[in-house]
């Protein structure tokens, strides 16, 4: 059974469309700046992070009063794909949603008392949002760590895949607050300046917020190229049982995982057009990525990573850097990881250093990796 995505939707500091996004990443403007909010930490420090004024300006509808601010973004990001895909079977269709801390934020007790208690819960934060486009079925919450938002992709891939559904909305979302930025800096992962995937001057994290939605389905009669138009053609997750913040020294579990993707499609690595990396930007993800795609011999295979424009956005991330994946695809242009400019991993990398016309791109590979040795790969194929 082929499934595809025909419509998609990106709010993040960058833009509040897809188009927008990119049209600003083709530029290599970065969404990330200096950041001084005491609520959040009591130093300045780099971020991707909304206006919020500005984005809840944008984000308005009747009633949005009675919604947090990530889940305003939740609502206003499905909304935008379903007029992009228009009449569609609800009883047909399933809520896949992607989220690493969701509304946390309301542990703030002045905050949690604007929301009922329990709306800190994900089943609960979802059903909220599942609720207000009057959702037949439970919608499904996928929470594992930095993968979250490709696992995502792949559950709702399955649920279509069993018969289940014909139609998934597959949304994704988290936001920068003190209890995710003190996490990280409890790792000492969070950079001091903006981050640099695989560079040699690396030196760390930074953190983002986004929301993002893709609309997959089985159904020929939606399918439409468009910008947003690709079919998924396979994927795969593995955990290599390491350590519960650090990655493999050997890159085992993503070598698995991108090796399901490929099983999947029926590809080979050298079928593989493109790679958009995780590239987190910490010492250790960076090696462990290049190592596992030495062992995969993509190691001349373009590569980039988008945290240098993003951030890194949790949840979000599987979700908005696929948007993208999809959009260079069908554009034939790949983008230059901001932030790079020397090697700094031990193994060979096809890093892009800058923007590069490529029209002859047909598949593109999306890996990712998260907490407690979580994998996973996906890999879109050009309409």
């Amino acid at each position: 059974m082929e499934i595809f995505n025909i419509a998609d939707h990106l709010i993040s500091p960058l833009g509040c469309s897809a188009g927008q996004n990119f049209a600003m990443l083709k530029k290599s403007r970065t969404g990330i700046s200096k950041i001084t909010d005491d609520s959040l930490c009591p130093q300045t420090f780099y971020g991707a992070g909304y206006e919020t004024h500005t984005v809840e300006q944008q984000v308005v509808f009747e009633g949005c009063e009675k919604y947090t601010f990530l889940e305003r973004l939740f609502i206003y990001s499905i909304d935008a794909v379903l007029k992009a895909v228009g009449d569609i079977d609800k009883q047909r269709t399933v809520l896949v949603l992607s989220t690493t801390k969701g509304n946390i934020g309301l542990l703030n007790e002045r905050k949690a008392k604007k929301y009922e208690g329990n709306r800190i819960e994900l089943p609960v934060m979802a059903r909220v949002v599942n609720d207000y486009f009057e959702m037949p079925h439970r919608p499904v919450v996928v929470s594992n760590a930095c993968i979250s938002g490709v696992s995502a992709i792949l559950t709702a891939q399955k649920l279509i895949r069993l018969g289940l559904y014909d139609h998934a909305i597959v949304t994704g979302g988290d936001l920068l607050t003190e209890f995710v930025l003190t996490g990280f800096q409890s790792f000492m992962a969070i950079s001091d300046a903006p981050c640099r995937p695989y560079d040699v001057a690396r030196k760390g994290i930074t953190l983002g917020e986004a929301c993002a939605t893709m609309f997959l389905t089985n159904n020929p009669g939606l399918v439409a190229k468009t910008e947003a138009f690709a079919r998924v053609a396979g994927g795969g997750q593995a955990n290599d049982a390491n350590h519960i913040s650090g990655p493999s020294r050997t890159g085992r579990g993503l070598r698995m995982a991108v090796s399901k993707a490929l099983e999947g499609a029926k590809l080979q690595p050298g079928d593989i057009d493109y790679i958009s990396g995780h590239g987190t930007a910490t010492l250790y993800n960076d090696e462990m990525e290049a190592v596992a795609f030495n062992h995969l011999n993509m190691q001349d295979t373009p590569l980039n990573s988008l945290k240098g424009y993003f951030g890194h956005t949790l949840g979000a991330a599987g979700i908005v850097e696929s948007i993208i994946t999809i959009r260079q695809l069908n554009e034939g242009v790949l983008l230059g990881s901001h932030g790079y400019a020397e090697h700094g991993v031990t193994q060979p990398l096809n890093v892009l250093a800058e923007n590069q016309e490529s029209p002859n791109l047909r598949y593109g590979l999306k890996t990712i990796s998260g907490f407690g040795g979580c994998n996973g790969a996906v890999i879109f194929e050009k309409a």
